[in-house]
């Protein structure tokens, strides 16, 4: 099973990166054919799909909104993941792991055990990024004009397919006794997510396969802006728990944003044990 996995996560990366390739707003139709992929994959894993289109400066964009039939009502916990890229590069970490690991979760949690929502966002890169054309807070006005009050928290998957033998860090954290090596995977909350974080990382913990390290950090990331860099922080500004599982990004990953950001570079076995463990995660959520 765990070969299967694998390979059903190559599979996805090898279309969105090699098939597809660029996803950017600024160049060609990479980000159109992606988002069909995305929503035919969602589909055809039985979920229910939701187009939340809108428009970029004369372009027509969408976040994808995949729910398990018949959701159940109650409070919503979203696992998300951006789908484009930045002009120029095939995006392998970033972030077509993210979104192979989100369609096979979702894949996997059909039945979930609590009320889950699948997002792939639009638009995260630049130039979108902290705009109100990003796609998450675009996401966040809809359902705030709405008038909805049942979102509870959101998982965001950013860059998660990335291993390297040194792990680097920021300065403020470099002397907490983190790991050297790059082997692991991260959970960043705010001071707000402190209780998800910890809900999520009790899932994680019951899975040897795959090391896990936490941080929470203050005044919604504002101190240690890198902290900042995906649609988890659209949540925290808003004041909804959000927590982003990640490789550290630029810290391990010395592709990030170029063209060598390709699919041989990824770890498929560690995207599959970070599947297994958000569905430990999940399980947690409904204590």
């Amino acid at each position: 099973m765990a070969a299967a996995l694998e390979e059903a996560l190559r599979h996805h990366v090898r279309v969105l990166c090699q098939e597809i390739g660029p996803r950017s707003v600024l160049e060609g139709d990479g980000l159109e054919r992606a988002q069909d992929y995305i929503a035919a994959d969602f589909a055809k894993a039985g979920l229910e799909v939701e187009e939340q289109a809108y428009d970029y400066r004369g372009r027509r964009v969408a976040n994808l909104i995949a729910r398990p039939p018949g959701a159940a009502a109650g409070d919503t916990t979203i696992i998300g993941a951006h789908y484009d890229t930045v002009p120029g590069t095939p995006g392998a970490d970033d972030n077509a792991s993210a979104v192979a690991v989100l369609l096979e979760t979702a894949r996997r949690l059909r039945q979930p055990p609590c009320p889950l929502a699948f997002i792939a966002f639009t638009l995260e890169e630049p130039p979108a990024h902290t705009s109100r054309w990003q796609g998450s807070r675009a996401y966040l006005r809809s359902i705030g004009r709405q008038g909805r009050r049942d979102l509870k928290a959101a998982i965001v998957l950013e860059m998660v397919g990335y291993t390297a033998p040194k792990q680097h860090y920021p300065w403020a954290v470099r002397w907490l006794g983190y790991p050297a090596e790059g082997n692991y995977i991260g959970l960043i909350g705010d001071g707000r997510s402190r209780n998800l974080v910890r809900t999520v990382e009790r899932g994680f913990r019951q899975n040897p396969g795959l090391p896990v390290e936490t941080l929470c950090v203050p005044l919604r990331g504002w101190l240690l802006p890198a902290t900042r860099l995906s649609d988890h922080a659209s949540f925290w500004d808003r004041g909804i728990p959000a927590l982003m599982v990640s490789d550290t990004a630029f810290f391990r990953n010395p592709h990030y944003h170029l063209p060598s950001d390709r699919l041989e570079t990824l770890d498929f076995a560690f995207m599959a044990q970070l599947v297994r463990s958000l569905e430990l995660a999940v399980a947690e959520l409904v204590g």
